[in-house]
């Protein structure tokens, strides 16, 4: 039997030990239970990524050192996490004998006024740093400390110290339609789905109707979509939302101009112009085969240009004022980039590209901003108008009676080339991009392009990058999806030039990022539902469920020893789903989709008839595990093809018989559409992310007869049963 731990003599090693001091996995355990040791180079290789230089013998040895001293010369961590309600300890750094005293500034500014109680460092774990003895301290925090983000201002002797003081609930309580009852609701593809006044992509006044209307004709009481994070500001946009140019900001091109109150004000010249240029998009609404966005956007973007520069009353110029004025410097980031993307378009990957050329600071941007106060205050103007669009349709969705509303979904990270990454490159690794290794989906392992956040970063500056990313999320959703919420405890980083296979796990502070959703969650009465599919480690599932995030359940997924498990044996606190959108919808699953797609696109590292063979007996698997369970007639069984809407609403009786608090039906099921959203591991190879809605015989669905459609009331009815 083959150890799944490294040996004392590997553990020894300098480059092993140094890798451990910040946060690397040097070994890890895969899907298939396979044990794997990270070799010297790719060690090496992300520890430069987190700007550790361990290049050499000696620079291993004097990076240890360096990293040891300044940890120890410090008074105390930049971030501390307080539970609320519970006394907590923190440790101080001291000479020894002495003892550290505190006062904390809460987040209102006003003092906090309770007791601080401190005890004196005895020596008996001390360190030497430059012939002085540092012993370690501590500091209790009262159980009354309020929730939110405080000062935490730390003095011995002389020496003085601020923290960031999280105060954070202990676990995000369930809402209270959610603890004595299931709910459930609909995934969707946001930018599939359109109307007659869409302009060939879906967009936030659909939302506002997707969400109203799921309410009202099919009593869903939440909708989870793609995310709809920042993009580029022209054409050609990034077709992935998981790929977005800002987590903290919101995808503009989204907007819909006639519903812009301005609009309404404009004079009949502009809004024959705004008539006429959407005529020419209108037809795409009706393409069943692929979302043109870039078309979309050139001609929507005009459109936005007409009601911008009419101007605003003055109530409303206020409003945009506050906005802008409440946004500050990262408004001002996002805008800038965009300015400088229309100006001198896209930073394409070479050497003269004006990211690579310019800082955030230099000369030339701030000509630029100069050149075009007008086109840098529309991109300013464009955010503002996209978030009261998306929070105008998540309060029509509760004015409805939707008990959660939309559930908004966290992308892992963002474009390498965006402008979280050009304005603030020191918050993200240098060098290295997220991914996973391989497993049963992806036998090549994945690369997603995306640099990650810094965890060193993260905790020097008191996780304010990810603290306004959460808090925006939540001014305009019910509930936040993370995708791969496993990124918060670790994430896989791929070494440049290293191939996904080479790559290594990065711890992060999971408790942290944890209690900020915990603090944010409470404060908009909100869920939070953690994406844990895949190889998801004992100690993350715990974490998550003491902390009340809830995990994800699939019905394709829930098996074991090539069994399925009942539905009504999975985890109550849960997301409950029959498929995701990284798979085909039911009808194509059944069809073997899945196995036509990765046959096409080169993607097995096995022969075919052996991934089908595997297929095929996963597929016979949970057809018996319905018929068992009672949820489908075995008589159905003797011809699937023309059964096959029979098998997909057993499914999904047997997704309504799992205890999970919610449980979310695919509209691509709904309506028997075919064909995979996504295929993991392409780019162009697939139009990942640009499937318009369709039904069984590939017809375009409107909006305006979504939740009509026979199928779909069809499985409304066993979600209601």
């Amino acid at each position: 039997m083959t150890e799944k731990t490294e040996n004392d003599e590997r553990l020894a090693r300098p480059l092993i030990r140094l890798a451990k001091l910040v946060g690397i996995g040097t070994s890890y355990v895969g899907q298939s239970n396979d044990y794997h040791e990270i070799e010297d180079d790719v060690l090496v290789a992300v520890l430069a990524a987190l700007g550790v230089d361990a290049s050499n013998d000696e620079a291993i040895e004097r990076s240890i050192h360096t990293i040891l001293d300044e940890r120890h010369a410090r008074l105390v961590a930049p971030t501390v996490l307080h539970t609320v309600g519970k006394e907590d300890s923190v440790l101080v750094n001291t000479g020894i004998l002495e003892i550290p005293s505190a006062t904390i500034t809460l987040e209102n500014g006003q003092q906090y006024d309770g007791e601080i109680v401190a005890g004196a460092g005895d020596g008996s774990q001390a360190y030497s740093l430059n012939g002085t003895f540092i012993a370690t301290a501590s500091l209790t925090l009262p159980k009354d400390l309020p929730i939110g983000y405080h000062t935490l201002h730390v003095r011995v002797g002389d020496r003085k110290q601020d923290a960031t003081l999280i105060s954070a609930p202990e676990k995000i309580e369930l809402i209270d339609p959610m603890k004595n009852n299931q709910l459930w609701g609909w995934m969707a593809q946001l930018y599939s789905i359109r109307s007659n006044g869409s302009w060939g992509v879906g967009d936030f006044e659909d939302l506002k109707t997707l969400l109203v209307e799921a309410k009202r004709k099919t009593g869903a009481d939440f909708m989870l979509i793609n995310p709809v994070h920042g993009s580029e500001p022209v054409a050609p946009l990034t077709p992935s939302p998981y790929l977005p140019i800002s987590r903290r900001f919101v995808n503009f091109t989204y907007i819909r101009p006639e519903s812009i109150p301005e609009y309404r004000q404009l004079d009949d010249a502009a809004r024959k112009q705004i008539e006429e240029l959407h005529s020419q998009v209108e037809p795409l609404n009706g393409d069943a085969q692929l979302i043109d966005r870039d078309t979309m956007w050139r001609m929507k973007m005009r459109a936005l240009w007409l009601v911008f520069k009419a101007g605003r009353p003055a109530g409303r110029q206020a409003e945009f004022d506050v906005y802008k004025k409440e946004q500050g410097a990262e408004l001002e980031s996002y805008a800038t980039w965009c300015l400088c993307y229309d100006k001198w378009g896209k930073p394409e990957d070479t050497p003269d590209n004006w990211e690579r050329k310019y800082a955030k600071d230099s000369a030339q941007v701030a000509a630029l901003r100069k050149q075009f106060p007008d086109t840098l205050e529309f991109y300013r103007w464009l955010e503002w108008i996209a978030g009261e669009q998306l929070e105008s349709a998540q309060r029509a969705a509760k004015d409805a009676g939707m008990k959660i509303g939309l559930m908004a979904d966290m992308a892992v990270g963002v474009h390498p080339a965006g402008s979280d990454v050009w304005w603030n490159p020191e918050r993200f690794a240098k060098g290295a991009t997220v991914g996973a290794p391989p497993d049963y989906f992806n036998q090549q392992g994945q690369d997603w392009s995306q640099p990650p956040l810094n965890p060193i970063q993260l905790e020097r500056t008191g996780y304010q990058v990810y603290r306004e990313m959460v808090h925006g999320m939540f001014a305009r959703a019910g509930a936040v999806r993370i995708d791969h919420i496993l990124g918060l405890f670790r994430l896989w980083w791929i070494p440049q030039g290293k191939g996904a296979k080479h790559g290594a796990y990065v711890y992060y502070d999971s408790e942290v990022m944890l209690g900020i959703l915990a603090i944010e969650a409470a404060r908009a009465n909100g869920v939070v539902v953690g994406e844990d599919l895949g190889v998801v480690p004992d100690f993350v599932t715990k974490s998550l469920g003491r902390h009340g995030v809830l995990g994800c359940a699939v019905e394709w997924f829930e098996q074991m020893d090539g069994k399925f498990k009942a539905p009504k044996t999975w985890r109550e606190y849960a997301l409950a789903s029959v498929n995701t959108h990284d798979m085909p919808p039911s009808y194509g699953y059944l069809e073997y989709e899945q196995v036509k797609i990765r046959e096409k696109l080169n993607l097995l590292d096995s022969p075919v008839e052996e991934f089908q063979a595997s297929a095929t007996k996963e597929h016979n698997a949970m057809l018996k595990m319905l018929v068992d369970n009672g949820y489908l007639d075995a008589e159905l069984l003797k011809d699937e093809k023309a059964n096959e809407q029979q098998i997909v609403e057993a499914l999904y009786r047997g997704l309504k018989d799992a205890p999970s608090k919610l449980i979310a039906a695919s509209i691509t099921d709904a309506v028997g559409e075919k064909r995979a959203q996504n295929q993991p591991g392409t780019n162009n190879e697939y139009p990942n992310w640009r499937i318009p809605l369709a039904d069984y015989d590939g017809n375009a669905v409107p909006l305006e007869k979504l939740f009509d459609n026979e199928r779909l009331q069809s499985l409304t009815k066993i979600m209601n049963s």
